[in-house]
């Protein structure tokens, strides 16, 4: 009874107040409000993600990538030495730094999140940005595990020091996007022995530069099994060093793999040095950590001309070659001819840890294909192989 007195007095008091006095009183707690909601300089990940859908929105009226970017989150919405809204407010400084990643199943699959949290935890620990960049993280994902991706993000990049944004690619989409142009490779580089529908996004880095819109002139693809020791910033300078004719940096594989697959080439031809251990051998590639010139990949009538499915015949006949590492079989099969598409990207940045071919059949030289010398920047946990702790 109390408690209705109290009240009923405050109603009474509240009723003989003119009515601009309760204007008033508005106005002066919504000033409050708007002081505490837009003055914090840390904001919440919705707040984050409705600001930068609204400034690019602004930005690309022209673009025509809805399907490309059909969501968009950011976090970490401060640099060291600003806020988001200090970029925003001058949009034509920001320079974007893409990466994309594989991330399918995630939902269904507890190996799948334990890896993503190590190569997320360990990207926002190492990385470091100018406060005018951001690295735009992209994710081929389905339904299901892009929900937990958001979720996910949240946690692991909560110590980032610098701006970044997300984006998710449905899979379906691309895969509808990637089917015809890679329909005819497939059955020459897919464990199956036809051409999957499904399978066709295992082959996006090679024709990523169709997929992607103009405005992206590069982009790096990585795997989720990854653990960063170096700033990722870093890898995006390798570009630099491209050749005129050079359209991806990629690391050589470090298992015989190419080795074995190549067995038949090999016999005919024992002179050739395809699927020999380095520093003189062709020793194939491996896809885990990739950089795309996609600019180049698109200016490049010979790269062009390789993707074209008689082209990917004879070469596959001529090699009798018979993968199933997708886009790695790809990008190895015609670097065997044509090495000047391709930038040898430092094993240290795709130190591969997996050691699967030493025990079954190449022990003898197995090392001659592993060994890495200089600084590991990135570690490959490839085959489910246990990372290193720091």
């Amino acid at each position: 009874m109390d408690v209705l007195r109290v009240l009923s007095v405050t109603m009474g008091r509240i009723s003989t107040f003119r009515s601009y006095q309760i204007v008033l009183l508005l106005a002066a707690a919504m000033a409050v409000v708007a002081f505490y909601y837009f003055g914090s300089e840390k904001q919440n990940f919705s707040s984050t993600t409705k600001r930068i859908k609204e400034t690019q929105a602004s930005h690309n009226t022209n673009r025509d990538d809805a399907d490309l970017s059909l969501d968009i989150r950011s976090g970490q919405a401060e640099s060291r030495h600003g806020s988001r809204d200090d970029l925003e407010e001058k949009p034509q400084r920001i320079k974007r730094f893409h990466a994309l990643m594989m991330f399918t199943k995630v939902n269904k699959s507890l190996n799948l999140q334990n890896k993503f949290q190590v190569a997320m935890r360990s990207l926002a620990k190492h990385g470091r940005f100018l406060e005018d960049e951001v690295l735009v993280l992209h994710f081929v994902s389905d339904v299901g595990s892009q929900e937990i991706g958001e979720r996910m993000l949240q946690e692991h990049l909560l110590d980032a020091t610098f701006l970044y944004e997300v984006v998710f690619h449905n899979v379906d989409t691309l895969t509808e996007k990637l089917f015809p142009i890679v329909e005819a490779m497939q059955k020459h580089f897919s464990a199956g022995s036809g051409a999957y529908y499904s399978d066709a996004i295992f082959f996006l880095s090679v024709a990523m530069h169709r997929i992607m819109p103009a405005e992206i002139k590069r982009i790096v693809q990585l795997d989720l099994d990854l653990k960063y020791r170096s700033n990722i910033r870093d890898l995006f300078l390798e570009f630099k060093h491209f050749s005129p004719e050079a359209v991806i940096g990629i690391a050589r594989e470090m298992q015989p793999v190419y080795r074995h697959t190549f067995w038949q080439y090999r016999k005919d031809n024992p002179k050739s040095h395809v699927g020999d251990p380095p520093p003189d051998g062709l020793p194939g590639f491996n896809s885990g950590v990739m950089l795309l010139n996609l600019d180049a990949m698109r200016r490049s009538t010979l790269y062009n001309q390789l993707l074209e499915p008689k082209r990917v015949t004879q070469f596959a006949e001529k090699f009798h070659f018979r993968g199933h590492l997708g886009d790695q079989d790809f990008f190895t099969m015609i670097g065997m001819e044509h090495g000047e598409l391709f930038y040898p990207l430092a094993c240290g940045w795709n130190r591969q840890l997996c050691t699967w071919w030493r025990d079954h059949g190449y022990g003898d030289v197995f090392q001659l294909y592993y060994q890495c010398d200089g600084p590991v920047h990135i570690f490959h946990g490839n085959c489910n192989s246990p990372i290193p702790d720091d």
